[in-house]
């Protein structure tokens, strides 16, 4: 049975990000993840997901300004000493919340550096990251993010994805698979799970096109979750989606498609 955890970020925004965790709950979640908790102390975050009973699995290292629209920062060869710095503050948050993996966002390749020069400083970035991590029993993932939603984003495939990860070569070292960006990218959802499986750490979902709720576009979710569970996934699915209308109301898909919270 699929387990699911609700992403902070995109679910339950009518409410502030920290009433979020207990409205998670409310709704029978019993896991969370989040882009990015940042702007608030590590105590406070560990104290709303305390009172609400929920467990943090995921959340991203910091990514540079979001508001002025950087993805990500583990490219540029210029911002080596800012990724070590939130590699630092990545490891604050995950030990206050216990959380067992962090994701790194590649980010967009700056103009001026080729495509072979932003690998290398990409495999440098998670190699020094992973280490890091590995002190506290953290696992950090790398995700392949589609050229669609963010146009000049470097990684974008779950190849490309492996090439770094092998340049990278450090057994603390996985791939953050997210369906909605590898449907949009290069398809057979379930046989590239398959194959890379023992490199998946994580999955999150969001249905095309829209990336709302699994079930309101062209990716066939029963199947997927289905098949996730037949080859052995156990691993939590980050329900990273827009909704369609409240949080709450769209997640009657769950029970349509036989499976619970």
């Amino acid at each position: 049975m699929p387990r699911f955890a609700a992403n902070l970020s995109l679910l339950y925004t009518d409410r502030p990000f920290l009433d979020r965790f207990a409205a998670a709950r409310a709704s029978g979640f019993r896991a969370v993840e989040f882009q990015f908790a940042y702007a608030f102390d590590p105590e406070e975050v560990r104290r709303a997901a305390a009172d609400a009973g929920v467990e943090v699995v995921l959340f991203n290292l910091p990514a540079g300004d979001w508001e002025r629209g950087e993805r990500g920062i583990a490219v540029d060869p210029a911002r080596r000493e800012e990724f070590r710095e939130g590699v630092e503050r990545a490891v604050a948050y995950a030990r206050a919340l216990h959380c067992p993996r962090v994701n790194c966002l590649a980010g967009i390749r700056p103009a001026d550096v080729p495509p072979e020069e932003a690998d290398r400083v990409l495999a440098d970035n998670l190699r020094l990251a992973a280490e890091r991590l590995a002190a506290h029993n953290v696992r950090l993932l790398t995700e392949p993010v589609n050229p669609f939603d963010i146009p000049g984003f470097h990684l974008n495939t779950t190849a490309h994805a492996v090439r770094v990860l092998e340049a990278a070569a450090h057994p603390n070292l996985g791939i953050q698979y997210d369906i909605y960006h590898a449907q949009r990218t290069q398809g057979e959802l379930v046989g590239t799970f398959e194959r890379l499986r023992e490199r998946i750490g994580h999955i999150q979902v969001a249905d095309n096109p829209g990336r709302h709720e699994p079930g309101t576009g062209e990716i066939a979710y029963r199947y997927v979750f289905e098949a996730l569970d037949r080859l052995g996934y156990a691993g939590w699915i980050g329900l990273e989606y827009i909704p369609a209308g409240r949080t709450e109301d769209g997640l009657a898909w769950v029970g349509r498609m036989g499976f619970v919270l």
